[in-house]
């Protein structure tokens, strides 16, 4: 008997095995086509010279070296990490306030929730269009509601709020609906108990309901972090860039390079800049959030 199982227990791997890749495989060909082979072919466009038409000639790292002395990327760069610097701290209050009010059982929460959400949903460019014209400065709603003209879109030290503005409007129903289920998921008996032994609703909030929110704020925030810094729909339909490149951030700057001028070898050591940028701060976020972690559990 101890011999029929021990058969049965070499052979099981084996006969498994077929059938286990046959359900992998879906999920392999779709890490392959839509991620390896991506990245692959970005790697060998960051070293050819090629105009999107004729045939491509190998440069090694010609395009590197254009890229990181290129003054227009480094604008790009600092303009990005100011619209980051901005848009993420911006939406991630906001969306913490909204979602406090959320949760005090308002008459009109179950709507507004909904209503919140319908800009994170809505396609990029189609927002963008919708606030170009209500940003007009001849036919705007913004203007007549001002009485006066600006030019919210054309003048380079309006532009830039304007495109931030209006990217915090569009995700800060995403960040609330986070913050509503953080909200909820904290026992409410900690709260009460605060609140028998004297602690003002402000205590309550910045000394218990704040630090059980952590999870929620860091995982809000890094996705936010990757969704400014990758920001293209907005500044493409809003501005285009300008004026004067004061819109210019990274994705567009990389759409510019690639299909404005022709040079995608050199867009593609924009985007694995960018994608390395990405990675660096998703790590360092982590790993400060789990140091954080570990901390109060001690």
């Amino acid at each position: 008997m101890n011999t029929r199982r021990g058969q049965l227990a070499d052979a099981a791997p084996a006969s498994q095995s077929p059938t286990g890749w046959l359900f992998v495989a879906p999920s392999l060909v779709g890490l392959v086509s839509f991620m390896l082979l991506p990245v692959l072919a970005v790697l060998w466009l960051s070293t050819q010279d090629w105009d999107l038409i004729g045939p491509s000639r190998f440069v090694g790292l010609q395009n590197w070296q254009a890229v990181l002395n290129d003054p227009q990327f480094g604008h790009s760069l600092l303009v990005t990490l100011g619209f980051t610097a901005v848009v993420v701290p911006a939406q991630t209050a906001l969306g913490l306030w909204v979602a406090t009010l959320l949760t005090k059982g308002l008459r009109g929460s179950s709507a507004f929730r909904t209503i919140l959400a319908v800009p994170w949903v809505c396609a990029p460019l189609a927002i963008a269009l919708i606030w170009k014209w209500l940003l007009s400065p001849t036919d705007g709603a913004v203007n007549a509601l001002v009485g006066t003209r600006v030019e919210w879109l054309t003048d380079p030290s309006l532009a830039f709020p304007a495109v931030a503005a209006v990217s915090v409007w569009s995700q800060v129903g995403y960040v609330a609906l986070f913050f509503v289920a953080g909200l909820y998921a904290i026992p409410e008996d900690l709260g009460q108990a605060a609140y028998l032994d004297g602690a003002t609703s402000r205590q309550r909030f910045w000394l218990i309901t704040f630090p059980l929110l952590r999870p929620t704020l860091v995982f809000v925030s890094l996705t936010g972090v990757i969704n400014a810094v990758q920001i293209f729909d907005l500044v493409y339909g809003l501005t285009g860039g300008g004026p004067s490149g004061s819109t210019d951030l990274v994705a567009h700057r990389l759409y510019a390079e690639a299909f404005e001028v022709a040079r995608p070898g050199r867009a593609a050591v924009m985007a694995i800049v960018l994608a390395l940028g990405l990675v660096l701060i998703t790590v360092v976020t982590r790993r400060a959030s789990e140091r954080k972690e570990a901390y109060a559990l001690r």
